[in-house]
């Protein structure tokens, strides 16, 4: 009679219990990233939302007011033009990084020798911070002794080249070459992702079926980016709007307040009038627009992704 042998093993884990454990160490993982989150975003932002229902004071007691501080933003001119002046701005921004970035990444999406080195240099403005990047080009734009002044003089473009900051659409113009030179490198490395993500097959039958060059971008390259655009275009919205450095760098609000910003407009709140939660209900509005408008960003571009 054969003799029973010793199970090499103890018993295995039930199904329940495997669960369990993995669960803990997903939980325990992602643990850090939680931490992190809580204290850096959402305590302030709980924060900021009870500051929003209170005259908050730099020096004092708080004393809660409802929702006066949202009736007075909603109503506040200031607030208004500053809102529409970031909406312009976004757009056209957007637009050029985008033009730019699309012609930058038709040029490096194809592997050719040194085309690595072209993607790195056309990317290098990207790691620059955007006030230092806004300090190099008030030095580029300056009157005295800048180099885009002397470049238009040299060119005859202009006779007394001066500081385009002193005029609304100068002013506007300068800022958002500023911002494509130091983002549309970002753009294009996405774009470049999404072109190369893209099967050669594809558009090989495009070419036989004789499709132009427009046309295979417009049925082709555009719908099966639909990703890559969505996320392209949030970054780069959600950036516009939440723009400040380079304003207050190289316009400083001005000529007048025409080149404010809103979030010009909550530092100028919170810490020149010292409305602290005032300026709290505006940047929580801002939020919410912002929430919005990624929504109906993502749920226009995404369709196409079935």
């Amino acid at each position: 009679m054969p003799l029973p042998t010793a199970r090499a093993d103890g018993p295995r884990a039930t199904p329940a219990a495997s669960a369990r454990r993995r669960s803990a160490v997903g939980a325990l993982l992602v643990a850090p990233s939680t931490l992190v989150i809580a204290v850096f975003f959402l305590l302030p932002l709980a924060l900021a939302v009870w500051m929003s229902f209170h005259d908050w004071p730099l020096f004092g007691e708080p004393a809660f007011t409802g929702l006066d501080n949202y009736e007075k933003a909603l109503t506040d001119a200031q607030v208004w033009d500053a809102l529409g002046f970031t909406t312009l701005y976004t757009v056209i921004a957007t637009v050029a990084i985008f033009a730019v970035a699309f012609g930058l990444a038709f040029l490096v999406r194809s592997e050719r020798p040194g085309v690595g080195l072209f993607r790195t240099a056309l990317f290098l403005p990207v790691v620059v911070g955007m006030a230092a990047s806004a300090l190099l080009w008030s030095a580029l734009y300056s009157p005295q002794g800048g180099a885009i002044p002397q470049l238009l003089s040299d060119l005859h473009l202009v006779t007394d080249p001066g500081s385009p900051f002193t005029a609304y659409w100068p002013a506007l113009v300068a800022v958002i070459v500023m911002v494509v030179w130091k983002t549309a490198g970002l753009t294009m490395v996405l774009l470049v992702v999404g072109m190369q993500s893209i099967p050669a097959d594809v558009y090989e039958a495009a070419a036989l079926d004789g499709a132009g060059r427009v046309t295979v971008f417009r049925r082709i390259t555009l719908p099966l980016m639909r990703r890559t655009l969505a996320l392209a275009v949030v970054l780069s919205v959600t950036g516009s709007y939440l723009a400040f450095d380079q304003f207050y760098i190289l316009t400083h609000g001005g000529p007048g307040l025409s080149t404010m910003t809103v979030v010009s407009t909550i530092y100028r709140t919170a810490f020149v009038s010292y409305q602290l939660g005032y300026a709290a209900a505006i940047a929580v509005l801002l939020l919410l627009l912002l929430a919005v408008l990624n929504a109906v960003q993502l749920r226009i571009l995404r369709p196409g992704d079935r």
